[in-house]
Formats: C-alpha cells, structure tokens, sequence
C-alpha cells in the first residue's frame, strides 16, 4: 500500500500580474521537491511534494512524472487511474489538462489529455498478441450539481451508481468507441466544445463545471474461456475556487461560484476525513456530499492509482489561495492506495444464475444482518416496512443494490430517530406521574389529618352533651346524685 502521488506546478506570472506589479514572486526553490512559500504577510512555510514543475517546466515534464506510470498500469495490469488537476482559478489547471487546444497544438505544449490518449495506444501496440484491446470513451460535466453527458446534451442529469465488481459507474452516459489517437481527439474536441465556461476578472475563459474524461479499456485473453480485464483511467480538470471580490461575479457566474466552491469544499471534507481518522478505525467518510466526491469515490477511497497536480499561481496578489491549494495538497499526500485487478469472466448461464442468490436469500442476509445490531422488534418492523414499499421481495438489479442499501440505512436511522424520541417521550411522563403521585399522597396525607382533627372535636361534643343535660334536671356530677 502506498500514498497517492501528489505534485505541485507553478505557472508563469501573467500579463495582467505583471501590469499591475503583483509578480512579485512567493516561492523559493530548494531542489525539485521542496520549495519555501511566502505568504502576504511574510510568514514563511516549507513544503515538499513528489515532484514540483517551476515556471519553466515542460508540459512533456509533467506527463512524464505524473500520468505516464499510470497509464501503463491501467493498460498493463488492468488497475484503475486517476489522475486530478486542483488549484483556484486561473492558476493553469486546463492549461496543464488540455493544453493550448487539442487539435492543433505544438509538441511542446500538448497537455496531459493528448498525451494520455497516445500513450494508451502506445501502451496497448507495445503489447503481446495474446490478448484483443478495445478503448471507450465517456465525457462528463457536473455543472450546478448535475452530472452532463458532453456528447448527447439532452442527457443532463446522469444518475451515479455504484457495483461492487465495477465500482462508481454513470448509467446510461454515451461510450465512443476509438480506434486510433485521432478519433479520440476528435471526439474529445467536441465534448469540450460543449463545456460550460464563462468570463470573469480572473480568467477570461474560466470553467463553470467539473469536467471528467473517462477512458475504459478493455482486455480480452484469445483463450476458450473468455476472460476479460478492464482497467479504467479518469481526468479530472476541476473547476477553480473563487473569491467573489476577485473575480467580480455576479447573477448567474455567482450562482456557479457557488456551487463550484460547495462541492470543492465537499472534496476538502472527504481529504480530512481520509486522513484525520484514528488509525485502524473505521470512520465516516463523506462521499455522497457532493456529486464530485461521490464519482471519484474510487480514486480517494484506494481502488486506483492517483495522482494529484495542485496547480498554483507565483504571484503575491494570490499568495493566501496558492497556501491552501498547497495545504489541500499535502494533506492528500497521506491517503494510501492499493489498486485492485478488475477481472471478470464470463461463464455460462447456468452458472451465473446460480451463483447469483434469490431475492429470498439476499432478504434473508440482510436482516441476519439486522439482527445483530437491532432488537427483533425493531428488525420485523423494518421488514414490514421494506414489504410496504415493495423492496423486500423485489429482484434487485446490481445498479439499485447500493439504492437499496440506502434506503435501508434511512429507515434504520428513521427508526432510531424515532424510537430516541418515544424513549424520550416515555421518560418525561414517568417523572411526570412521579410528580402528580407525590402531590396526591401529600393532599391525601393533609386531608387525613385534618379529618382527624375534626372528628376528635366532634367526639368531644358528644360526649359534653349529657353533662349539659343532667345539669339542666338538677343533677351535681353524676347521673346517680340529685342536689
């Protein structure tokens, strides 16, 4: 097991920098791999990455670094890839991802995108016989918190699945698939075409969404039995964080700010949650807050190799967001991965069918599972609960597996809500009957005395009245004595 790759680049001061003298620098390199940073109030921090490209770094330096092992092992040994551009906006991450244009573009400044697409035909052509490759190409958008197919635009709200032989998925989204690096090319072109960018004070072509190349490849051995490998490789050219007084947004560009800075703080919150946990405890790991963390749930939760390029600007003007492009990053150097082999094979249908349980039987270990963490009470509710909604006995498919799981966790956490409250409930009316039984008994106990009283003076009374009686016929004392 081994901790993602994380890098750090720094662009070029720009034109508008420099008019307004804010390229004075905030870096000084110690070696390519350490450098000291500057905040604005001449604080200094030390940070040291995997690797740190310069101003003058090529882009050909940083594929060579940073996607190149990870393409061959996508390709090679069937692992799945990530590979993730972070940084504020404007600091060079699209620049770094796609290059000047993906079409026409200089050697020199071709971008990690156009690299990646000829280094898997590279990787694949260097390749034995023995087994046939196929490469599909899927592009995403998450603009507004809604996952969008670039290349069939009327599908605009992709639904994120999960299958545990295959991990996070995107049903339904388009699958082109290339036979050469040039149809690859073409095809990302116009995917990008249709990306959501807008202008603002900061950057002139700014993205408005969280763009997502997925590439899957496909391996298939010559041999009778048919077994298939599949490595899937993902680039994620996220959208920048933004200070509103910076970049001078306003009506709609705020409103995608906004979305654009919620899930880039969703993404901080699963990093920290990665990596502030307790050793060898489990925790809570945030991935369904957002739209974007819950995609590259595969890539942070440890199924990939990965790795990070926190891209920054050099000047001053931007010290205090290049700090915490840095501080994300090294706080993403301490997530650990261990990629797994995605192998399938294909048998026959009597096989599959009864390898696979029957709705009875995966009712059943469901709430076996229940019942070890709940009262029996509490487990046949919940059952009839899932045979109300239609769950219990319905054939799942795997995509609605993880559905399924949801909305259990909900009715258990209904439930406990619920039976915390019912709990609280029957307490408050114990104390309750507790007071009025104390202001009983102590009434009870006053009118009993005071019915005591009363009856000693009645007794009183009675017994003074033949006294009273002998005195008026004449007696003295007593009945037996006349006067």
């Amino acid at each position: 097991m081994s901790n993602i790759t994380v890098c750090a680049r720094f662009r070029p001061s720009n034109s508008k920098e420099k008019q307004n003298g804010n390229d004075s620098g905030c870096i000084r390199n110690i070696d390519s791999e350490t450098f000291i940073f500057k905040d604005e109030k001449d604080e200094e921090f030390v940070f040291s990455f995997d690797r740190v490209f310069y101003e003058k770094s090529e882009q050909s330096d940083v594929y060579q670094f940073l996607a190149l092992p990870i393409v061959r092992d996508v390709v090679v040994d069937a692992f799945n890839g990530t590979i993730i551009t972070y940084g504020q906006t404007g600091a060079g991450k699209t620049y770094s991802m796609e290059g000047p244009g993906i079409l026409e573009c200089e050697e020199q400044n071709k971008g990690l995108l156009p690299r990646v697409v000829e280094g898997l035909f590279d990787s694949i052509n260097s390749l034995d016989e023995e087994k046939t490759y196929s490469i599909k190409l899927s592009m995403v958008e998450i603009y507004m918190e809604k996952v969008r197919d670039l290349f069939d635009l009327s599908k605009d709200n992709i639904q994120i699945k999960e299958i545990k032989s295959r991990g996070i998925i995107l049903p339904g989204v388009t699958e082109i698939t290339v036979l050469d690096p040039a149809e690859a090319l073409q095809s990302l072109s116009r995917g990008i075409a249709n990306r959501a960018v807008g202008e603002t004070q900061m950057n002139v072509a700014s993205s408005r969404s969280h763009c997502i190349y997925i590439f899957t490849i496909q391996q298939e051995f010559l041999s009778r039995d048919k077994r298939t490998r599949f490595g899937k490789l993902i680039l994620v050219d996220l959208a920048g964080s933004e200070k509103v007084e910076k970049t001078g947004a306003e009506g709609r560009v705020l409103e995608e700010a906004k979305t654009i800075n919620k899930s880039l703080s969703a993404l901080g919150n699963v990093i920290n949650s990665l990596t502030c946990g307790l050793p060898g405890k489990a925790s809570h790991i945030p991935y369904r807050d957002s739209k974007l963390t819950r995609i590259l749930q595969d890539a942070l939760g440890g199924n990939a190799r990965t790795a990070l390029l926190c891209c920054c600007s050099p000047s001053a003007f931007n010290a205090s967001e290049s700090l915490s492009t840095l501080r994300f990053g090294a706080r993403a150097k301490h997530i650990k991965e261990s990629p797994r082999v995605n192998f399938s094979e294909e048998k026959c249908d009597t096989s599959s069918s009864a390898a696979s349980p029957s709705r009875d039987e995966s009712s059943a270990r469901i709430l076996n599972k229940l019942r070890g963490n709940l009262k029996v009470e509490d487990v046949k509710l919940l059952e009839e609960l899932l045979i109300q909604e239609g769950i219990l006995f319905e054939p799942p498919s795997v995509e609605e597996e993880s559905d399924i799981e949801d909305l259990t966790l909900q009715i258990i956490s209904s439930l406990q809500a619920a039976m915390e409250k019912l709990t609280a409930a029957v307490d408050e009316l114990k104390r309750e009957n507790r007071i009025l039984r104390a202001n009983v008994d102590a009434s009870t106990e006053s009118l009993f005395y005071k019915g005591a009283n009363n009856g000693s003076i009645f007794q009183n009374m009675i017994l003074r009245i033949p006294t009273f009686f002998f005195r008026w016929l004449g007696y003295t004392s007593s009945p037996t004595g006349w006067q």
